[in-house]
């Protein structure tokens, strides 16, 4: 009859596969002429999930440096290219973590920089498409600081077979001898470093040749301004 009519239509898309789709809207009028009009609807399902990074942080662990990061939807991910700088430097990969193609669950990553020097570390992630395309997340800075005092820390992992790590940090430059005794007490193996930064420090102990048991691990450290010795235990097992 001449009178004009806005319609607006809602679809819930979410049950509905991505792709091309035709509708038609059946109008019925008091139109003498055109009681029934059919309106061709053309609708495109494209429910596309970004990769949405809700979080990344950094945290500091001795001479370490333990990068955390959530997504909350994954859409095509290949993964993520790990990247540090430091001052004066340009950005480098350092390592790349495999994504979980496409998801909606939220997800936990986790990537460990080891045995850094003391010094500011920035970090960002370059996420990559299985097409290429990629983003940057934020940057985030760091600081790796010497340590104030001598310790001897637990061996990792512990109990072990065969290797492990033996860790230990000096405050100032320093001698140190390390020495791992067998629970007699018999001597199995010496490490001696005359001149060691302060710092962090790791050793990594192999006792493919040792029987299982339990062995005894002692540092002797003489620095300039003090002399430090501690001992500690671990675990041989096969």
């Amino acid at each position: 009859n001449g009178n004009a009519a806005a319609i607006q239509l809602s679809f819930d898309t979410q049950d509905y596969p991505q792709g091309n789709y035709s509708i038609e809207l059946i109008v019925n009028s008091n139109d003498p002429v055109n009681p029934t009009i059919t309106v061709p609807i053309s609708l495109t399902i494209d429910n596309e999930i970004p990769v949405e990074l809700t979080s990344f942080a950094a945290e500091v662990d001795r001479s370490d440096v333990l990068l955390r990061w959530t997504t909350a939807t994954e859409l095509n991910n290949s993964g993520f290219q790990v990247e540090r700088k430091t001052d004066g430097s340009e950005w480098s990969e350092i390592s790349f973590i495999s994504g979980l193609g496409t998801t909606t669950e939220i997800s936990h990553y986790t990537f460990r920089d080891q045995s850094l020097t003391n010094g500011k570390y920035s970090y960002r992630l370059k996420q990559i498409d299985f097409d290429g395309t990629y983003s940057y997340s934020n940057e985030i800075e760091v600081e790796v600081t010497p340590p104030n005092k001598y310790a001897l820390y637990q061996n990792y992992p512990n109990p072990f077979n065969p290797n492990t790590v033996i860790e230990y940090s000096v405050p100032e430059p320093a001698s140190v001898t390390l020495q791992i005794y067998s629970i007699v007490g018999e001597l199995v193996s010496t490490y001696t470093y005359e001149n060691v930064n302060a710092g962090y420090h790791k050793i990594e102990f192999d006792a493919s040749n040792l029987s299982s048991g339990t062995y005894v691990y002692q540092i002797i450290a003489n620095g300039t301004t003090k002399n430090f010795s501690d001992v500690k235990k671990m675990m041989r097992v096969k």
